[in-house]
């Protein structure tokens, strides 16, 4: 049997998942089933190059789950598209830009990976959707995001400079300054800014849901301390978040895969329209992983 760190592969445990009602459904995105990692957005591909690089063993083996991971993420970032959006959004206004029906469009790549996928126009107006990890007010040590009079690079788009912020009924806005003369994210005068974010124009958004995962059990090993592993089960192993993404979103079939830029790779649900299930994040948990033991 091959056990990987973290889920279970127990059929008897599994459906004791099912049956008690911790987890959807044999497709929920958090089982290793088949239909579970289908759902997820895991690739047949990547799944049979893990098979062959770990290869066959005559006893049980357990492999670290982050291995399988690489192999999803290689995949992907060769093969997915890239699309904007803001998981967990804040509206960030620009003070200075012409008027509420003025529109401007860039040309965006969809996949640098692959020269083939070619490019899409994406709209940019006064009023944006950012990530809401994108500000602070007060921000801590070698934070190079935007924050009151930090200037800040919009992908592809214009350079900006926070000048406030504002609690309100709908919740926290940022005000900022655009740079007319910095068309594209690159300013005449040469200065350089240290962080490029990602937006998405409030008035040519669609909604989207993405369910976020961690792992459906703390442990490695799930039940080796105690000998049942419900007893490691993780009860924060699912975020719901609802925001908003740009246009282009809402014409990913169900099933496929894109590339949320900056913050991961999400699966288009087959059943439900514009919900996305995180299918693995941008960081390389591996290759942290063989650093740390070549020590």
């Amino acid at each position: 049997r091959l056990e990987l760190t973290h889920p279970v592969t127990s059929k008897r445990k599994l459906a004791q998942l099912v049956a008690d009602g911790v987890v959807d459904g044999w497709d929920d995105p958090r089982l290793p089933t088949l239909r579970g990692l289908r759902r997820r957005g895991y690739p047949a591909s990547a799944i049979r190059e893990f098979c062959r690089f770990i290869g066959v063993a005559r006893t049980n083996s357990r492999h670290q789950i982050e291995l399988l991971e690489s192999f999803v993420r290689t995949e992907l970032n060769r093969t997915a598209l890239r699309r904007m959006v803001a998981v967990d959004p804040i509206k960030l206004v620009l003070t200075n830009w012409p008027g509420a029906d003025h529109v401007e469009y860039f040309e965006v790549t969809n996949n640098p990976e692959d020269p083939g996928a070619g490019t899409r126009q994406v709209a940019f107006t006064g009023e944006l959707w950012i990530e809401r990890d994108d500000f602070r007010a007060v921000p801590p040590p070698k934070y190079y995001r935007l924050s009151p009079g930090n200037e800040v690079r919009l992908r592809g788009a214009y350079l900006v400079r926070c000048t406030g912020y504002e609690e309100t009924a709908d919740g926290l806005v940022v005000y900022a300054e655009y740079d007319p003369d910095s068309k594209g994210g690159n300013a005449p005068d040469g200065r350089k800014v240290k962080s490029t974010m990602h937006w998405v124009s409030a008035a040519h958004c669609v909604a989207v849901r993405s369910a976020l995962y961690d792992r459906l059990f703390t442990a490695e090993v799930p039940g080796d301390r105690t000998g049942d592993p419900l007893d490691d089960l993780n009860p924060n192993s699912r975020e719901i978040k609802s925001g908003w993404g740009e246009a282009a979103l809402a014409d990913t079939p169900p099933g496929a895969v894109v590339q949320f830029e900056r913050l991961g790779y999400f699966a288009h649900d087959p059943r439900e329209p514009m919900l996305f299930h995180r299918t693995v994040g941008l960081k390389d948990e591996w290759a942290n992983i063989q650093k740390r033991a070549a020590g």
